[in-house]
């Protein structure tokens, strides 16, 4: 694992890597032509009369409650911490009104704090997400996904892996996750709900300190994990 010296923002590092990464193979969905959709809030509608007297007192709007993705706990187990990474970087919903960059924004949250593994971390979030171009034909079908868990453990390579590192490497208290589990993905399809199944397999490498904020390193690649 190369730890990259020059720490770069994370909103700058998402939307370097988003530019130019390859589009992924949409799985059990066609998806044709293109999308774009608008999230500004649309015009208010209806009059004023103007029989009503100016008034300087505050009007009281209900407000719509802000939608959030759920953000990953980090005080947390290194077990509990690693299925809830990669829950995470499985779920999405292009009906949600969020971004790709939306949902990897929400992992390098809590990804390596000095910043060193953040340009790599999110090159490997990527390659999970579809592109923002693919997300805009998903979203013609209602496309959305999850990850249903099957096994989380640490790899037999990992001790060799910690065995060749050099000194500094890895940070202190560095570990491994390997992550089974079947990728579900459903959506719209002329008017009729379909949806696939898929078995996947990744390894998160991360770091629980003393303290016990963990935190995210990299990732492998998706169906090439560490055994």
């Amino acid at each position: 694992m190369k730890l990259l010296p020059a720490p770069r923002s994370r909103r700058t590092i998402v939307t370097l890597v988003a530019t130019a990464v390859v589009a992924l193979l949409i799985a059990g969905i066609g998806a044709y032509g293109f999308l774009i959709g608008s999230r500004e809030p649309s015009e208010p509608t209806g009059t004023v009369s103007s029989t009503v007297e100016p008034t300087t007192e505050p009007s009281h709007v209900r407000e719509t409650p802000v939608l959030r993705i759920p953000a990953i706990p980090r005080n947390i187990d290194a077990e509990a911490f690693s299925r809830s990474v990669a829950t995470a970087l499985f779920t999405w919903d292009t009906g949600s009104g969020f971004l790709p960059l939306e949902y990897t924004a929400v992992i390098l949250d809590v990804a390596d704090p000095t910043s060193a593994e953040q340009p790599g971390l999110a090159a490997d979030i990527a390659t999970y997400l579809p592109t923002q171009h693919a997300w805009l034909q998903l979203r013609q079908y209602a496309t959305n996904q999850y990850l249903e868990i099957t096994s989380a453990y640490v790899p037999d390579a990992w001790a060799d892996a910690l065995a060749q590192a050099r000194p500094d490497q890895l940070p202190e208290d560095a570990t491994a996750f390997t992550i089974e589990g079947i990728r579900h993905r459903s959506g719209n399809w002329n008017g009729d709900q379909v949806s696939a199944e898929q078995e996947v397999a990744f390894t998160i490498f991360i770091a629980c300190p003393p303290d016990g904020s963990c935190y995210v390193l990299r990732l492998s690649q998706l169906n090439n994990p560490l055994r």
